[in-house]
């Protein structure tokens, strides 16, 4: 079966309007200190099927030979606007605090300011912890998103969000650290 060759890059760059619509929806649902619990299952459900496709993306690109330079720098900046929107949500409604979610949106940026410095260089695909970091990210905010607390209670579900939101903290910072650090051996290797 042959599919588009640009089907996994279309599929990359819709995540990114996905990510705004996903924002207002979330902001919407929690005004005034109150969360409407259908907006929130809507914004929920909205961030779950675009983060699916950062799965989708890759496996075709993958599968039918579609790698592109395109996707290897546009799929974690579609990763990282929607991620980003989640935890910036999430901080804003008073649900996640605004110290996690810097510390995690200054490694992302960060990075992905480094990764549009060094394209004429190269372009940097997602190592297997980035990628790890990404899955990790995507199941707790999926987690929080999602009103839960309304099935399980409020106790369980804040316990399991802020394990998994420390996790995701954890494993984002120590992502950050081994890119900096592959970076480091490759410029020593170019300049050697």
């Amino acid at each position: 079966m042959a599919i588009p060759r640009q089907l996994p890059n279309a599929i990359t760059v819709a995540r990114i309007p996905l990510a705004i619509v996903f924002l207002v929806l979330l902001l919407l649902g929690g005004t005034h200190g109150e969360t409407d619990p259908v907006m929130r299952w809507i914004a929920g459900g909205l961030f779950v099927l675009a983060i699916s496709t950062d799965w989708v993306d890759g496996y075709l690109a993958r599968r039918y030979d579609l790698v592109s330079d395109f996707g290897k720098l546009w799929d974690p900046i579609a990763d990282k606007l929607l991620t980003g929107a989640g935890f910036l949500g999430l901080a804003i409604l008073g649900e996640v605090g605004w110290w996690l979610v810097i510390i995690i949106l200054v490694r992302e940026w960060g990075i992905t300011a480094h990764r549009f410095v060094i394209v004429h260089q190269q372009v940097v695909a997602a190592a297997w912890m980035g990628k790890v970091k990404t899955v990790v990210q995507a199941v707790a905010l999926s987690w929080a998103l999602l009103p839960l607390n309304f099935i399980i209670g409020l106790q369980p579900w804040v316990f399991v969000t802020q394990a998994l939101m420390i996790a995701a903290l954890v494993l984002t910072v120590a992502s950050g650290v081994d890119y900096l650090l592959a970076q480091l051996r490759g410029r020593r290797t170019s300049t050697s």
